[in-house]
């Protein structure tokens, strides 16, 4: 039997939710990512042109630390990662998260919620950051879940 594993990162709580609803659908576990700095919100107001998330995402080379331990996956089959879009991309704590695991032999795959971009630029990081990755998506209802879910075979 296929198991399966959601890891996300959510600030608002947007994340989270599209996670939580995923997993109900697929039975899968979850992992939230939490940061060894919590961000603040002057460390995310995009105004600010040296705020910490400004500084992070257009520095190809940043990798925020997370905090805790990140979830053993060797039980898993597939391993589906959630983030938010920060400046076109995934948050940099993503590639943080994925680089630290081995995902040999996995299948992966990686959605995002957002108020108004498209996944096109975040489907370019993850093909650089995973093998051959499900194509990504912008996930919002429940339709859109499910629609991702069928279209890629993570669903019966």
């Amino acid at each position: 039997m296929s198991k399966s594993l959601i890891i996300y990162f959510s600030i608002t709580g947007n994340t989270k939710r599209v996670a939580q609803q995923m997993a109900r659908k697929i039975g899968a576990d979850l992992y939230q990512i939490d940061v060894e700095n919590p961000y603040t919100s002057k460390d995310l107001d995009w105004i600010i042109p040296n705020c910490r998330a400004n500084v992070e995402q257009k520095d190809s080379a940043s990798r925020p630390a997370y905090h805790g331990k990140l979830p053993d996956i060797s039980q898993y089959d597939t391993v589906i990662f959630g983030h938010p879009i920060w400046w076109g991309i995934p948050p940099r704590i993503i590639y943080t998260v994925i680089e630290a695991l081995d995902l040999t032999d996995k299948k992966v795959a990686s959605f995002a919620t957002s108020g108004g971009s498209t996944y096109s630029d975040a489907q370019i990081e993850m093909d650089h950051l995973l093998k051959n990755p499900v194509k990504g998506r912008i996930l919002s209802s429940e339709t859109s879940i499910n629609s991702w879910l069928a279209d890629n075979g993570l669903i019966s």
